[in-house]
């Protein structure tokens, strides 16, 4: 779905001809961030199985998971972890300690559990994705990137996923640049805002990073006046965080809580493709904020475009359909 918001007008192409709506000079700018098999399933001392999702690394074996069965989880619990492979070696999750919504796990049997995780863990899959059994195949190639390179993320920079190696030819061909920038995705960005007012809502941190020949690329296209194509929200909120600090942009890396939602000027990108976002996430917030930059009626822009959405039959979410906005 192509969204123009000069006129508030919405049409619908394949995106595999997105190089017919892109111009020669435009800059593409990706997040080559990889997401690593962070879902790892693990028998408790009663014989049950469950889940753990790592969500953060404190030290080598030691990281903050999550898990659904927390009140049940005490300091001192074991948990044996399910190999994927029958060759793998034992390795026990032991629980040290508890936060308001996660467990402090130490992973022992294994020198480190992140080079471990090709041969126990599963793609990290949203809730409302289901599977009927603990591991499909197809998911591990299909819930990451075609250009994903530094492993990291939790979860899948999903407006990446529509892109093939023959679409990045046709673009290049057609003159669009291609540039990198990363940041990997954790549980802050999927989170609903749950908070009476927007100041309140507090975006959990994330690592990025912008090169020096990204920014030199960005800030040359700018003088230029060539627009900068952001893929997803991950990449814009890479952008956007590196512009609060400095702009013209330069070289930087940390971690992001920045949370853009109307009404946001947006200094650095001109144009956003995107999926189709959950109701009451920051996501949603972000698209809303750049289809009226500076202004309050882009959520209403959205929320008729997702009507329109629903009416043609788009798929939403993670493994769903696109949007352009220009």
């Amino acid at each position: 779905m192509q969204l123009h918001r000069a006129n508030r007008s919405i049409s619908e192409t394949l995106f595999d001809e997105l190089d017919t709506s892109l111009c020669a000079g435009d800059l593409l700018v990706i997040n080559d961030t990889k997401v690593i098999p962070a879902r790892i399933f693990v028998r408790k001392p009663t014989g049950g199985s469950a889940d753990l999702l790592l969500t953060e690394e404190i030290a080598p074996n030691d990281w903050w998971v999550k898990i659904r069965s927390m009140n049940r989880m005490r300091v001192g619990i074991q948990l044996q972890v399910i190999p994927r492979t029958p060759s793998t070696p034992a390795i026990i999750a032991t629980v040290l300690g508890k936060s308001i919504d996660s467990l402090h796990v130490r992973f022992t049997g294994v020198d480190d559990i992140s080079e471990a995780l090709d041969s126990v863990g599963h793609p990290p899959l949203p809730p409302y994705i289901s599977r009927k059994k603990e591991s499909n195949d197809a998911d591990h190639s299909r819930y990451q990137t075609v250009y994903a390179a530094k492993p990291g993320s939790i979860a899948a920079p999903t407006a990446g996923l529509h892109f093939t190696e023959l679409l990045f030819q046709k673009l290049q061909a057609k003159g669009v640049k291609i540039v990198k920038v990363t940041l990997h995705v954790g549980l802050g960005t999927f989170m609903p805002v749950k908070t009476e007012s927007l100041s309140e809502h507090r975006m959990h941190e994330e690592r990025f990073q912008l090169s020096a020949e990204t920014a030199e690329e960005i800030n040359a296209a700018k003088i230029a006046g060539r627009r900068i194509i952001a893929v997803g929200t991950t990449t814009t909120r890479v952008l956007e965080s590196a512009a609060a600090i400095q702009f013209p942009l330069v070289a930087t890396e940390g971690r992001t809580r920045i949370f853009i939602h109307p009404p946001y000027q947006f200094k650095v990108i001109d144009g956003l493709i995107t999926n189709f976002h959950i109701p009451k996430s920051t996501l949603l917030m972000l698209v809303s904020a750049f289809a009226s930059p500076g202004k309050m009626d882009g959520r209403q822009f959205i929320l008729d475009a997702y009507a329109e959405a629903i009416r043609r039959q788009f798929r939403f979410y993670s493994y769903g359909d696109a949007m352009l906005i220009l």
